[in-house]
C-alpha cells in the first residue's frame, strides 16, 4: 500500500475542499455552516490529500501572519471518516508545515479539538493553555516550533490574520 501524501491545493480541488468540510464540519460535528467558511479561506494556503480514487478526502489550511510574527495558524484540519487513521491527516499536516517553513514561519499553532489533542501531540505539538469552547467544540491551543526547510529556499507568502476559528 502507497503511502498517503499531500500537495498544495489548486483553485480546481475547491469544491471537493469545501464537500469534505461541510461533511466533516457541519454534518459531522454540527458546526454552523455560516462559520466554515470565512474569509481568511481566500488568503490561506490549502492543502489537500487524495485517496486511491482520486477524491480530496483530507484538507487542511495554513493562515499566514499579518502582524510581522513568525508564528503561522494551522486550522480547518479534515479527514474523511473512510480514512482516518490511515495517514492523510498526517500527510496533510506535514505538507502545512513544510509550506509554513518555506514561507518564513518559526512555529505553527492550531486550535485543535480535544479529541484530536493525540494526533498533534504525536506531530510535535504542545498544549499552551486550558481547554475552551470554539463551534460548541471542545478545543486547545497547541504550538510547534519548525525546522528549517531542507533546501534552504524560501517563498514568499500571502498574509492572513484575525483570531477565532483556524
Amino acid at each position: 500500500m502507497t503511502r498517503p501524501s499531500a500537495r498544495v491545493a489548486t483553485p480546481d480541488d475547491w469544491p471537493e475542499v469545501v464537500a469534505l468540510r461541510t461533511r466533516v464540519f457541519v454534518d459531522e460535528q454540527g458546526v454552523p455552516p455560516e462559520i466554515e467558511q470565512d474569509e481568511r479561506d481566500a488568503t490561506a494556503v490549502h492543502v489537500v490529500s487524495r485517496d486511491a480514487a482520486d477524491r480530496v478526502v483530507a484538507t487542511g489550511r495554513l493562515l499566514l501572519p499579518a502582524d510581522g510574527s513568525a508564528v503561522a495558524g494551522i486550522g480547518r484540519m479534515a479527514a474523511d471518516a473512510s480514512v482516518r487513521g490511515l495517514g492523510h491527516g498526517a500527510a496533510v499536516l506535514a505538507e502545512l508545515h513544510r509550506q509554513a517553513a518555506l514561507r518564513g514561519a518559526t512555529a505553527v499553532e492550531l486550535h485543535a479539538q480535544v479529541t484530536a489533542r493525540r494526533f498533534y501531540e504525536r506531530a510535535g505539538y504542545t498544549a499552551v493553555g486550558g481547554e475552551y469552547l470554539e463551534a460548541g467544540i471542545a478545543h486547545v491551543t497547541m504550538r510547534r516550533v519548525l525546522a528549517e526547510p531542507h533546501d534552504g529556499h524560501r517563498v514568499p507568502g500571502g498574509h492572513a490574520g484575525g483570531t477565532g476559528r483556524m
